[in-house]
């Protein structure tokens, strides 16, 4: 019988992510504060705050694979999670476009058994990202849909801020908020496939 896959997270981003690659997690929120955590590398703020976001989780389980994940954009040196508000979202692209940053998506598999955590892989997939140039008049639509204020980085590849991305180095799915090669290459590590999730 397969194990039972959670999604420690609530962005519906992730669900559908994994949904799409024939998985069918769970979702059971971990209500981390995030801001309480500090690193300064970016690249292990992210592992640290996925770490945290499946320990939490962890602890609620007897028996399952738990998924934590968290994604920050690296721009110019300084991390960017999600905008503040308008403004701040309305600041952010006109300081990046035309230039790139790096996103980076921390994801930690816990492998729970008898009501302890047996096993653990986190890792960290990396991704550049190139922005194309909106006008002023595009930034302001984009951020009145409101879709950049409830994202890292205040943009999204499957999403309206495609539009404004113009090339990507590396994994796309990291960038949407769960690398899948990553999770694949981590289950290998606990001995595990990914198409043993798949749900059929």
């Amino acid at each position: 019988m397969t194990r039972r896959l959670v999604l420690a997270s609530a962005s519906p981003a992730r669900l559908q992510l994994l949904r799409q690659a024939g998985l069918a997690p769970e979702v059971v929120v971990s209500g981390v504060d995030e801001t309480a955590t500090r690193s300064p590398r970016v690249a292990e703020l992210v592992a640290l705050l996925a770490t945290a976001k499946a320990q939490a989780v962890a602890r609620q389980e007897s028996d399952a694979l738990v998924i934590g994940a968290d994604s920050v954009l690296e721009f110019r040196g300084q991390p960017l999670g999600k905008p503040a508000d308008a403004a701040d979202a309305r600041q952010r692209w006109r300081r990046m476009a035309g230039r790139s940053g790096v996103l980076h998506t921390g994801q930690a598999l816990f492998d729970v058994q008898g009501g302890a955590v047996a096993r653990r892989d986190v890792a960290v997939s990396s991704t550049t990202i190139h922005f194309a140039t909106p006008t002023d008049a595009e930034i302001d639509a984009y951020v009145a849909s409101g879709e950049p204020l409830q994202v890292a980085g205040a943009f999204t590849l499957d999403g309206l801020g495609a539009a404004f991305v113009r090339r990507v180095e590396g994994d796309p799915t990291g960038v949407i908020g769960l690398s899948l090669p990553l999770l694949r290459v981590q289950l290998g590590r606990l001995g595990l496939t990914i198409t043993e999730f798949w749900d059929r």
